[in-house]
């Protein structure tokens, strides 16, 4: 029996593992990296069989944000070189999200920067979310706006929203070291409320903020008593002009060892494979799709991923399949239409009112 075998028959009776065992696949050897692949590969493959869900990013609001998240290329007092813009025209955004599902999405996320929306913010959110589902049916609509004011969430869901992402991001002990302007709790309420409302809940992880394998350890015992539908797993993308610039603290197979540690604990959720990916997994982004089922497409928020073509590729590749907003696959005729998007200095949208 492989060592780590038995965790992945724990996980498969959807047993939890204990700190012990997580801490046991975190620390582990490069060498033996291939074996706690394979272990978490038997879990994805039991709930996910070959499948791997698609996720586009819309950025409605860029920058301009007056929280102080040490990570963030759009907190407060960041120099970071970013596209920075009040929201989208809603037929920006519904071209947006069109490019996403054209190439095969079936889950569209709605961004947005700042502490959390006004109350005209979700106002204004309502008839595109309307004409999105209404041109898209099948397509799940997952809002991310900050931290929720009461009502927000049932309003949202009236809205047609049908997800929203609010990240835990790191521990509990660690979170006073990355943000000062709100606290772990905050982010926690904003999670049950969403859950509350009946929107699905979705929250993550951000690696390589300087934690130790115990911070991560906690991080993900925390998500777990927030019973999320998704988990999205970052990767810290050090934008120059932030605090965390120039902190490069991962290598591949460390991202490895997280996203297993993340299926163990969470064997039949969507893991998502999410930013940072793409400099910090490099060449091994496909052994990745062996444990994670869910993936964004093209780029993040405010950098740019690997090209929308080259994902779908690399899925191809891999000998895994996209699933489509209908349950379906995403045959690969369809690989043409991932559009390019631009993001960076020199291209700034206009304002809106």
């Amino acid at each position: 029996m492989a060592k780590f075998d038995p965790l992945a028959d724990k996980a498969l009776r959807r047993e939890p593992l204990t700190r012990a065992e997580l801490l046991s696949v975190l620390t582990s050897s490069d060498d033996d990296i291939l074996d706690a692949v394979a272990a978490a590969f038997r879990v994805r493959l039991r709930y996910f069989e070959r499948r791997v869900k698609l996720n586009y990013l819309v950025n409605l609001k860029s920058g301009l944000c007056p929280e102080d998240c040490t990570y963030c290329s759009q907190r407060l007092g960041s120099s970071a070189d970013i596209v920075k813009y009040t929201w989208l025209r809603p037929e920006q955004t519904r071209e947006a999200v069109s490019c996403g599902v054209n190439a095969g999405a079936s889950r569209v996320c709605l961004v947005a920067s700042g502490r959390g929306p006004t109350d005209r913010d979700v106002d204004r959110l309502g008839p595109t979310i309307e004409q999105i589902k209404s041109e898209h049916p099948g397509v799940e609509v997952c809002a991310c706006l900050g931290l929720l004011s009461e009502g927000q969430a049932d309003r949202l869901r009236e809205a047609g929203v049908d997800a929203y992402n609010h990240n835990l991001n790191t521990s509990n002990e660690r979170y006073s070291d990355i943000c000062t302007t709100h606290g772990f709790e905050d982010r926690v309420e904003t999670v049950q409320q969403a859950k509350q409302a009946g929107l699905s809940p979705c929250s993550g992880l951000i690696a390589g903020l300087g934690e130790s394998d115990d911070d991560i350890v906690d991080a993900l015992s925390s998500l777990r008593g927030l019973d999320p539908d998704s988990v999205p797993v970052n990767f810290l993308i050090p934008f120059e002009g932030t605090p965390l610039a120039g902190q490069w603290n991962l290598t591949p197979q460390r991202c490895l060892r997280i996203l297993v540690a993340t299926r163990l604990v969470f064997p039949d959720v969507e893991v998502r494979l999410a930013g940072g990916r793409e400099i910090h997994l490099r060449s091994l982004q496909p052994l990745a799709l062996h444990v994670v089922n869910s993936i964004f497409l093209g780029d993040y928020l405010t950098s740019e991923g690997q090209a929308g073509q080259a994902d779908l590729e690399m899925i191809r590749d891999a000998g895994f399949t996209v699933q489509d907003a209908g349950e379906g696959t995403l045959p690969p005729e369809r690989l043409d239409l991932v559009k390019p998007r631009h993001r960076g200095a020199g291209t700034e949208l206009p304002p809106n009112a």
